[in-house]
């Protein structure tokens, strides 16, 4: 049974949700599950936009054949490649011989590399600003390279003002029914699904995003459809373009301080407890805290994306930093994180290491400033160190409050 959605006159979401799968990319947690989301146009010419992953390939070619309702396909439309969008290509192919694929120098390089199928005299190539004309409907070609994959372009429907827009503006979790953002609660449910989204899948490219950014300037954009997540219109769109606009120049969505520990037996998780209670009492109210041992990296890291100070606190391990911290942190940093309040504990009985890799790995990262002097503790802290903890929560909470 097809489940398609009119979204507007002749422009259909042909996309699903996939609730099954545990994690995206193999990577990441998927407590909610995941959409991918397609798009076809009925014009005097037909256009898919993107395809989906093959997890649901089966409702997704009845969604193809009810929306075309008999019509050849004209047009398929590759604004990214990567395979949970790409899935489809060949079987699209194969059912609908006609139709020409549109994409660009670098999508065509990628479906060879996909696909055994030679799918060469189906190719159709754009570059920047070109437009494609479907009737009533016309299409405009932008690129937008590294946002997040080379050959992503963006679609820009000018009868409607609708920007098709590959990954970018999009969110883990399925869909229930509701495919409009402004028809949930997409604080309180989406919200950090998108920012963990962003972060972790796009956050290392922000100057790309950026890039993209400016070539949209001036457009009168009504509309965003994304491959994950909900759709975007009317004044909510200004919502969603402020949120990545922050995250793209890494700047805090708020002052807070998130605190990511690693502790073998609780003594450096006690520190943390206690370092967190001392800054409860100067006045901080907004506070996250992990275990990086057991809370999965994307969460830390959304919200160090989110937050203005990060404490990072680890025992040293083997004479080097123990392994989830060591892993978090040079995530973070190819990640890119920057703009961020960083203060360092450390723990070590026989050896002191962790202070010194920790320090290494946030050097590499820009515009970092070191908050306190780092807190390096001998196995568990005694009293004659909390002078040492409430001057470090001092400085920490001075630098959120001021």
């Amino acid at each position: 049974m097809h489940n398609i959605y009119e979204i507007l006159p002749d422009i259909y979401w042909i996309g699903g949700s996939d609730r099954r799968l545990e994690r995206f990319e193999n990577m990441f947690p998927l407590p909610n599950g995941v959409a991918y989301n397609s798009y076809i146009i009925i014009d005097e010419k037909t256009a898919i936009l993107d395809t989906v992953d093959s997890s649901i390939s089966a409702l997704y070619q009845s969604n193809i054949e009810h929306a075309l309702g008999g019509r050849k396909l004209d047009f398929l439309v590759i604004n990214h490649m990567e395979p949970d969008h790409c899935a489809n290509i060949e079987e699209i192919v194969r059912r609908h011989p006609e139709v020409k694929i549109v994409g660009n120098q670098k999508t065509f390089q990628f479906i060879k590399q996909y696909y055994s199928l030679d799918m060469s005299s189906h190719y159709y190539e754009v570059k920047e600003g070109d437009e494609l004309s479907l009737g009533k409907h016309k299409l405009r070609f932008y690129t937008a390279p590294m946002v997040h994959w080379p050959e992503v372009m963006f679609v820009y429907e000018l009868t409607e003002g609708i920007l098709f827009a590959a990954d970018a503006f999009g969110s883990f979790g399925a869909l229930a029914g509701n495919i409009f953002a402004d028809e949930v609660d997409y604080d309180s449910s989406f919200l950090d699904e998108a920012r963990r989204y962003y972060t972790n899948i796009v956050g290392r490219y922000g100057a790309q995003v950026q890039a993209a950014f400016k070539k949209l300037a001036g457009l009168k954009i009504n509309m965003i459809c994304s491959l994950h997540g909900h759709i975007w219109r009317g004044d909510n769109i200004s919502y969603i373009m402020d949120k990545y606009d922050h995250w793209s120049r890494y700047e805090p969505e708020k002052k807070g301080v998130v605190m990511a520990y690693a502790s073998m037996y609780g003594n450096t998780e006690n520190v943390v407890n206690c370092l967190a209670l001392k800054l409860a009492q100067r006045g901080v109210k907004d506070m996250r805290i992990y275990d990086v041992s057991k809370t999965h990296p994307s969460y830390i890291i959304a919200d160090v994306f989110k937050y203005s100070n990060v404490v990072f606190a680890s025992p040293t391990y083997n004479m080097h930093l123990y392994f989830p911290m060591d892993s978090l942190l040079r995530e973070l940093a190819v990640l890119g994180i920057r703009n961020r309040k960083v203060s360092l504990i450390g723990n070590h009985t026989w050896a002191s290491a962790a202070i010194k890799s920790m320090t290494e790995i946030v050097k590499t990262m820009k515009d970092i400033e070191i908050v306190g002097n780092p807190l390096d503790i001998t196995s568990s802290l005694k009293p004659e160190q909390e002078a040492e903890l409430d001057a470090l929560a001092d400085a920490i909470s001075r630098s959120i409050l001021n």
